[in-house]
């Protein structure tokens, strides 16, 4: 699986929507988002019960977008991939904080946008030969980190643009071949309805604007799939 490849034009089928934006409607659609969001997130929750810890995941530190840390790897955002239940291996975690793969990633951070949503980037950021592929492949490469591992690091790096995506919301969503550009076809068709949708659970469930988008669809998928108790290979 690639996160990337070829771009996809903003015609849907069937309903007019691609099936990727259909699944996620349906998903995000469903009575149980608003309250899974504020169960995810400890809003409004009985006393003792805490959130997830993955709700600390954007906010750790101030973010890993935030201004004069966006294009470099720190502790924090180490720490804040751990919360999604991953860890970096103890070598590629040095690397990245004093050796020469952390100066290749900031590298290929600086190319990638940090101040745009998905839906309104344009296709070249997400498909094959861009930075944040090349990103992405220089994670996989390193020893001991998959793909999942290498998705949730960059989305703490650009948290509106690259989404948060594991094994339980690809199952939920179908296994999908090329994640990044069928998303953001998903987010820009039908002038940008999914995208919009996003923003107004994420403000009905009370959450700050600093959960994005994209993190809004991510809990909300996972929250719904996991509650069904699916086994997801």
């Amino acid at each position: 699986m690639t996160p990337a490849a070829t771009a996809f034009g903003d015609s849907g089928d069937g309903d007019g929507f691609s099936p990727l934006g259909q699944r996620i409607r349906a998903l995000v659609s469903s009575e149980r988002s608003v309250s899974d969001l504020r169960r995810y997130f400890g809003i409004g929750v009985h006393a003792g019960e805490p959130p997830f810890t993955g709700s600390r995941f954007e906010h750790l530190a101030g973010g890993g977008d935030r201004t004069g840390i966006a294009d470099t790897v720190t502790a924090e955002d180490l720490i804040a991939v751990q919360t999604l239940s991953v860890t970096v291996p103890s070598p590629v975690a040095l690397d990245l904080l004093e050796g020469p793969l952390g100066g290749q990633l900031s590298a290929l951070l600086k190319a990638i946008p940090a101040d745009i949503d998905l839906t309104d980037a344009e296709a070249s950021v997400v498909t094959d030969g861009s930075p944040a592929e090349q990103a992405w492949d220089l994670l996989r490469d390193q020893h001991g980190i998959n793909w999942v591992i290498a998705g949730k690091l960059l989305a703490r790096k650009r948290p509106r643009l690259l989404p948060v995506y594991d094994r339980v919301v690809r199952c939920a969503l179908g296994r999908p071949s090329e994640f990044w550009a069928e998303l953001r076809t998903a987010l820009h068709e039908d002038g940008r309805s999914l995208h919009r949708q996003l923003l107004q659970l994420r403000q009905t469930a009370g959450l700050p604007e600093t959960v994005s988008a994209l993190r809004v669809c991510d809990v909300t998928v996972w929250m719904n799939h996991r509650a069904l108790d699916h086994a997801c290979p």
